[in-house]
Order: C-alpha cells, then sequence, then structure tokens
C-alpha cells in the first residue's frame, strides 16, 4: 500500500522534510506525496535524485503527485562528524532582495538544519543576526532542537549591546571576537549567511 503525505499549501522545506521521513520509516514500498507548486515538485525530485530514487511525477488539475519507489534498502544519508563544520549567521535576513521574504527565508532555513545532516557543530551569531538567539525569536524552537542534538551556539557580546539586546539571550552562550575568530580558524569549514 502507499502512503499518502499531503504537502499541498505547506512552504519549502516542508515538503522535502516529510518526504525524507517518510522514505526513513519504510525500508521498501512506495510513498506519493501531494504537492500544489511546481518547487515542491523540483525539490522533491532533486532530493530523490540525491539518495538514489527516482520521482514519478503526475499533474493533477492544479496539484501534482510525485511517488517515489523505494526498493528492498535502507535509506542512506551519510554523514560526516568528524568535520569541523561552523555556520556564522551575520544578519537576520537570507540573501538580497526584499527583507520580510528574506527574513522567511531565514527562518526556513534554521528551521531546515534541523533535518539536514550533516550538522555544523557550532553556530555563530552576529551583528544582526544575535536577533535569532534573543527573546521573541521565531526559530527558538528550532535553535532548541539543534542544541539539544549537540550543536553549541554562541552569540556574539558585542553585537548584543549595539541591538540593546544585553540580558535577553534566550538560547547559548554569549562570546567574544576572540573567541569567534577562534572558531572560525579551527573549522575544518565554514558556512556564511
Amino acid at each position: 500500500m502507499t502512503e499518502i503525505i499531503d504537502a499541498r499549501g505547506m512552504a519549502c522545506p516542508k515538503p522535502v522534510i516529510l518526504t525524507k521521513r517518510a522514505l526513513a520509516e519504510i525500508t521498501e514500498g512506495s510513498i506519493a506525496v501531494l504537492v500544489d507548486n511546481q518547487t515542491a515538485v523540483n525539490n522533491i525530485s532533486a532530493f530523490a535524485d540525491s539518495i538514489g530514487l527516482i520521482a514519478d511525477t503526475e499533474a493533477e488539475g492544479n496539484n501534482f503527485k510525485i511517488t517515489i519507489e523505494k526498493m528492498a534498502c535502507p535509506l542512506s544519508i551519510e554523514t560526516n562528524n568528524a568535520e569541523k563544520i561552523v555556520l556564522m549567521i551575520n544578519s537576520d535576513f537570507f540573501g538580497n532582495g526584499d527583507e520580510e521574504f528574506s527574513r522567511t527565508l531565514m527562518r526556513n532555513f534554521i528551521f531546515a538544519l534541523t533535518e539536514v545532516d550533516p550538522k555544523p557543530q557550532t553556530a555563530l551569531f552576529v551583528n544582526s543576526g544575535v536577533k535569532f538567539t534573543t527573546e521573541g525569536s521565531p526559530v527558538l524552537e528550532s535553535l532548541q532542537k539543534l542544541v539539544d542534538g549537540g550543536m553549541e551556539i554562541l552569540t556574539c557580546g558585542s553585537c548584543l549591546d549595539f541591538y540593546q539586546l544585553k540580558g535577553k539571550l534566550v538560547i547559548g552562550g554569549v562570546s567574544n571576537m576572540y573567541t569567534i575568530a577562534e572558531k572560525l580558524l579551527n573549522a575544518d569549514k565554514v558556512i556564511k549567511l
């Protein structure tokens, strides 16, 4: 029997995350993912391809049905926990363009971090990125999940002062530029946003 995942109306990256979870729960069989936009079709198809599976897509009116068949081998997504990955978030928005949309993209990115592997060992929040680790942040639940999974979160103390957020840190620790420089220089890979 094919499991059906209804991801219509869901924003990126949720359709891919639901697909990944459903595939991880079965050793063989098929799933069908319902989506309502071409971007979700492209993202799910690319994900299936990245793990060696084929996604078959059928248009159904304004919706799409993506069927993915899984043979009797476990879903394997390699992680390399030995590599020191440091993520530096130096803004409260992702990329350039409309500010509100860019903030939404950054929130979606932080949520997506809870589902991907490998995860960074450390996340550094600097400049306006400190808004994510303080009171009122829309991503505290995602950050807590990352901390619970072993990620270290450090926030620039000078940046907290500048944005008048001193004393409002909710998650992780306060850091200084020396420690931030040390983390960046000792990393095998640095991802800057």
